[in-house]
């Protein structure tokens, strides 16, 4: 999967860009989901195959900016939206469920998700990224009729908590959800992984609207992941893991969660977010796999 060929170069291309403006032609709305409004974004022909792109926690639907051009070319309606609690859609939480709860919890995210997927023509292609790769798992085995095939890009290849397994710092893991919270994000507000400026801008900008309460849920929730791998296998759906080189878990690890749950595995010379570094590899590979779909 790394070879040179056309999509590495066009990824080795690359430039920094404003990860706020999407292709033109997308359309931009409020989803009316039982945790409140979140934030969408569709393009594409309304009655092609549909591809949903899930961003993880901290993330939006900007992360997949490069991928909606290359989707749309592919003649699929590529769609994302963000999370409840996450930028575009901050105010959705659970607060506004009936009757109101106090966290952000697996059910919350869940229902958001599955109403997504069924307002569309469906099966769809669901790509999730990092802890929206848990959500997706859980998702397809409480509505497989809903998934066509599954992405999980740099998602946690295991489950129970899933932070052991991360490089370096997987033995000191088990700490509170809050403080394990604030090291992810002082890792990302300064900027640990050298990001380009303008995308550091962004995260920057898109971490101050993101609601810190919805950051520690998640994480709490990244601590307790239900074991489904063998529920996931038993889904006759085409799989794939896609992961960068140097992802948070070593590529050992999700090769060994691949093979549990009958995925196919693309490795690409890159970090933890395939989709900001190496689109043209990511969307070259899903298209393959949607053909066995």
């Amino acid at each position: 999967m790394t070879t040179i060929d056309d999509a590495l170069a066009h990824d080795r291309a690359l430039t920094d860009i404003d990860w706020r403006v999407f292709p033109e032609g997308t359309v931009h709305d409020m989803f009316a989901a039982p945790s409140g409004g979140l934030a969408r974004v569709r393009l594409g022909d309304a009655d092609a195959p549909r591809v949903v792109l899930v961003s993880g926690v901290a993330g939006s639907k900007e992360d997949f900016v490069l991928l909606f051009p290359l989707f749309a070319a592919a003649g699929y309606r590529v769609e994302s939206y963000d999370l409840a609690g996450h930028y575009g859609s901050a105010d959705a939480g659970p607060h506004h469920l009936d009757p109101p709860r106090e966290h952000y919890d697996y059910r919350l995210f869940l229902d958001d998700f599955i109403a997504i997927l069924e307002d569309g023509a469906a099966p769809a292609h669901v790509l999730g990224y990092s802890f929206a790769g848990l959500l997706a798992e859980l998702a397809m085995v409480e509505r497989p009729d809903l998934f066509a095939s599954l992405t999980l890009m740099a998602a946690p290849p295991a489950t129970g908590q899933v932070f052991r397994g991360v490089k370096h710092i997987g033995p000191i893991s088990d700490m509170p959800p809050h403080r394990a919270a604030g090291l992810i994000l002082w890792g990302i507000r300064y900027n640990l992984n050298r990001t380009p400026p303008l995308r550091i801008a962004f995260v920057r900008e898109r971490m101050a609207v993101t609601r810190r309460p919805v950051i520690d849920d998640v994480v709490a929730l990244m601590m307790s992941m239900p074991d489904i791998a063998d529920d996931v296998a038993g889904i006759g759906i085409p799989k794939l893991i896609a992961v960068g080189e140097q992802d948070l878990w070593p590529t050992e690890q999700h090769a060994e969660y691949a093979h549990r749950i009958g995925a196919r595995m693309a490795v690409y010379p890159t970090g933890h977010a395939p989709c900001e570094t190496a689109p043209h590899q990511l969307v070259r590979d899903m298209v393959a796999l949607f053909g066995d779909a």
